[in-house]
């Protein structure tokens, strides 16, 4: 049975995307990290590895996405609340990232996002229980 999520992201900076990372209050785990990548702990089931690109492209012959002109893949974090949802991308736009919307409201999920550094889309909603819609 699958107990953990790893996510393999390419950075350009490895010590930017690290700090901007911490910065939302995700911790590194040094064991799983170098100075070609970083392992990032999202909760205890998901982690983020950040590599070089030059690291990136040890796991995959195709080349690395340019997250100025395409999307790579879009990631989404459930938060327990909506005030989570926007405290999280509050630190994220703080950390440097940026977002391309405005929260949505659509009742029984509140969502809004951001963007990294290095352009990788992150999605963060609240999904009510049903007690709560």
């Amino acid at each position: 049975m699958i107990n953990q999520v790893f996510l393999t992201l390419p950075v350009t900076d490895l010590q930017r995307s690290v700090a901007f990372f911490t910065a939302l209050g995700f911790p590194q785990n040094p064991q799983f990290s170098d100075e070609t990548a970083a392992c990032i702990i999202i909760n205890e089931t998901v982690s983020v590895m950040l590599g070089t690109h030059a690291k990136f492209r040890e796991f995959t012959p195709k080349a690395v996405c340019d997250t100025s002109q395409a999307v790579e893949v879009l990631i989404s974090l459930r938060c327990e609340s909506r005030e989570q949802v926007d405290a999280l991308v509050a630190k994220a736009l703080a950390a440097g990232g940026s977002t391309y919307d405005t929260p949505e409201d659509l009742g029984f999920m509140y969502s809004h996002s951001f963007v990294d550094p290095d352009g990788h889309g992150w999605g963060v909603l609240h999904m009510a229980s049903p007690s709560e819609a």
